[in-house]
């Protein structure tokens, strides 16, 4: 289930609360996408998956309606003994595996946060825009609302958070400013 739910926000930036509270009529893997229902100030959302996301929730999906032996469960995610997950104990279930692969030291200043995934996602999204030579200006509106903010201002804040982005804006800052030249 930990496999399935990180990766899941790994390649959607979902919020914790959001994969949380996906129902299994939210999980259509038929038509390859999840709905987000009253998220953060209740927006709804549809959000797309890739195939290889697909086989990943197909997967975790028939081991859980093994464990659940038939039981009704309506929440998409549970835990080992059926039960919808809580946001805690994931937390403290992510900060023991970072532990365990070594991605976090006891005792060190600062450790990855699960939100981070979300931030790692929309930063890798804007890349591949400017990778790819896309109007990133153009294009922001739709991570905003993939990622279901409610102003194109708060995904601004990820422009500033990596250095390699910066260094992306920056040049195409200044090949605008040798056109106008």
């Amino acid at each position: 289930m930990y496999y399935c739910l990180l990766g899941l926000f790994s390649v959607t930036g979902m919020r914790l609360g959001e994969a949380l509270r996906l129902d299994v009529t939210d999980v259509d893997l038929d038509q390859d996408v999840l709905t987000v229902r009253d998220s953060k100030f209740g927006k709804s959302r549809l959000i797309p998956i890739q195939a290889s996301t697909r086989a990943v929730l197909l997967q975790y999906r028939d081991r859980r309606d093994r464990l659940l032996q038939g039981r009704v469960q309506r929440r998409f995610f549970v835990s080992g003994r059926g039960t919808p997950l809580i946001p805690s104990c994931v937390h403290r279930t992510f900060y023991v595996l970072l532990e365990q692969t070594g991605l976090f030291v006891v005792g060190d200043a600062q450790r990855p946060r699960l939100h981070d995934l979300r931030h790692r996602f929309a930063v890798r999204t804007l890349l591949q825009w400017y990778r790819n030579g896309d109007d990133v200006e153009r294009r922001l509106p739709e991570l905003s609302t993939y990622l279901g903010h409610t102003c194109i201002e708060n995904t601004y804040w990820y422009l500033s958070a990596y250095p390699e982005l910066m260094g992306h804006a920056v040049n195409r800052l200044e090949h605008r400013w040798e056109m106008k030249s």
